[in-house]
């Protein structure tokens, strides 16, 4: 059985295997005109290996190889910019 002072060390380790391990949370912003105005569409979260998408309405999600492919899946019209924000 572990004693107190074994515990608090898993919990650290395991703390610190979670925060290394954590996936990087993006969005994906429609911009409209020069700076007018701007929607978020879309979010997601970035794995090692690949990415997973979903519509802020809950309609759409996507399974992507990588973050950056989630601009190909965004409808828009041609005064309107895709573009992925990392988020801090």
């Amino acid at each position: 059985m572990l004693d107190d002072g074994d515990l608090d060390d898993f919990d650290a380790d395991v703390t610190e295997m979670v925060f290394d391990n954590k996936p990087k949370l993006f969005a994906v912003v429609l911009e409209y005109g020069n700076q007018v105005d701007a929607q978020i569409v879309a979010w997601g979260i970035a794995l090692d290996e690949h990415a997973y998408m979903t519509t802020v309405d809950g309609r759409n999600q996507y399974a992507l190889a990588h973050a950056e492919n989630a601009l190909r899946y965004i409808r828009h019209r041609p005064e309107a910019t895709p573009r992925l924000v990392w988020a801090a």
